[in-house]
């Protein structure tokens, strides 16, 4: 699996986060994976980065409400919050990714998923965190 596709399999997972109960986590998950795949090397990383940024969800929220002004991510389209969540993560908790390669996935996925708008929306929240 490409690095994109991995990161699109995180955005599909994190996505239903906000319809679903935590105690369901285990469950989207499996439901976005194939279960043959639980010893795969990516599945085990998409798991256990999912997981991560769901514990942390409060935090990025909170850095994302801080670097916003007008805006907060109880009001952002889901797609939009669900791939500044991912970016952030990425920015913030994993120091191997360059800032610039997680601004630059999460604009491709929003262009992909998201509205006319979500791409320069995405690219002016996450230019904050450079």
């Amino acid at each position: 699996m490409t690095r994109r596709q991995i990161r699109e399999q995180i955005f599909f997972i994190l996505f239903r986060i906000d319809f679903h109960e935590e105690e369901e986590f285990k469950e989207q998950i499996a439901l976005v994976m194939d279960e043959d795949d639980g010893e795969d090397n990516d599945f085990k990383y998409i798991r256990e980065k999912s997981f991560d940024i769901r514990e942390r969800l409060d935090e990025i929220d909170g850095m994302i409400n801080d670097r916003t002004k007008g805006w907060k991510t109880s009001r952002m389209g889901k797609v939009d919050v669900t791939l500044l969540r991912l970016a952030v993560y990425e920015i913030m908790f994993e120091k191997e990714i360059p800032t610039g390669v997680a601004i630059n996935e999460a604009v491709e996925l929003a262009k992909k998923y998201g509205t006319d708008d979500s791409p320069a929306f995405i690219n002016g929240v996450l230019s904050r965190f450079a």
